[in-house]
């Protein structure tokens, strides 16, 4: 055989050997590719349950309503549910502290009001000397003055709750239960229109009259659920029920009420209750989720 035709022959041999050596190396870099991918796979689905430790802060809205009060005194009509017309809207700003043991520290505070805006009961009663028998109030120069009045309460309480896990595989949600408790304070607001005459009785310190402003002591327990997203900080959120007991006096030296026969210092120790259902949206303070994620 010639020469030139061996090496011919050979030219073509280690062409095609290159030419499956080649295809061979874009198979194998395509099989460590999705290997890789497979691997990380994996990993995102091998998932470790973990519980978070962090600081919250939340916002809530909610709906009480007085369900029974008492007094000392033998004084009648003197307690919330007396004065005022319910429900009352309460708002709340609130702080705690979770633990991995879904143990949490808390402290919050919250401000109520009147549902309604004139939601003061019996006041042309209990202000005889202030409003007219068809329910307006005398103002400069014998006109007939315009005046709202709500109650206005706010309260402060630190507490300890506890999550107790329904979900395997979201530890930090399940049911909530929760003892706080501290101060609080209420009061009737008096609000003039502007536009019209002021009725004198009820501006400045003369208002102090009649406001029923009480200091005192608040208790509150509360029962509900609490859900935390395995995967946006955004979607935390609460439902409670909570039960809330007050024990109050008088602040005022002076305090007119006809409807209670007070003219004078208000000695009553006054007891009310009050129950309602709050919506929270909770902000964890964290960096982390609430899954470990675990390579192999």
């Amino acid at each position: 055989m010639p020469f030139s035709k061996t090496i011919a022959k050979l030219q073509k041999k280690t062409h095609v050997v290159k030419s499956f050596l080649k295809i061979i190396g874009k198979q194998l870099i395509l099989i460590v590719f999705l290997g890789t991918l497979i691997t990380g796979a994996k990993a995102q689905v091998k998932l470790t349950v973990d519980t978070l430790e962090c600081h919250i802060v939340s916002f809530s809205v909610g709906m009480l309503a007085p369900a029974w009060g008492a007094h000392t005194g033998g004084m009648p009509n003197g307690s919330m549910s007396d004065l005022y017309k319910s429900p009352y809207i309460d708002f709340g700003l609130e702080w705690n502290y979770k633990y991995q043991n879904n143990w949490m520290l808390a402290f919050d505070a919250d401000l109520w009001f009147g549902g309604s805006s004139d939601n003061l009961q019996q006041r042309e009663v209990r202000m005889g000397n202030v409003y007219t028998h068809g329910g307006y109030a005398m103002s400069w120069g014998g006109y007939d003055g315009v005046v709202t009045a709500y109650n206005r309460g706010i309260a402060a309480r630190p507490g300890v709750a506890k999550i107790i896990t329904v979900l395997p595989k979201n530890p930090n949600s399940g049911i909530l239960v929760k003892l706080s408790g501290g101060w609080f304070m209420q009061k009737t607001v008096f609000t003039q229109d502007f536009n019209q005459t002021p009725v004198p009785q009820l501006s400045g310190n003369y208002a102090k009259l009649y406001d029923h402003l009480r200091n005192g002591a608040i208790l509150t327990e509360s029962i509900g659920f609490v859900y935390m997203s395995n995967y946006s900080s955004y979607v935390n959120v609460k439902l409670t029920f909570d039960l809330s007991q007050c024990w109050s006096w008088s602040s005022r030296p002076y305090t007119i009420d006809n409807l209670m026969g007070l003219s004078g210092k208000d000695h009553n120790t006054y007891f009310d209750l009050l129950y309602g259902f709050r919506l929270t949206w909770m902000f964890p303070f964290t960096g982390k989720t609430t899954y470990d994620y675990y390579y192999y």
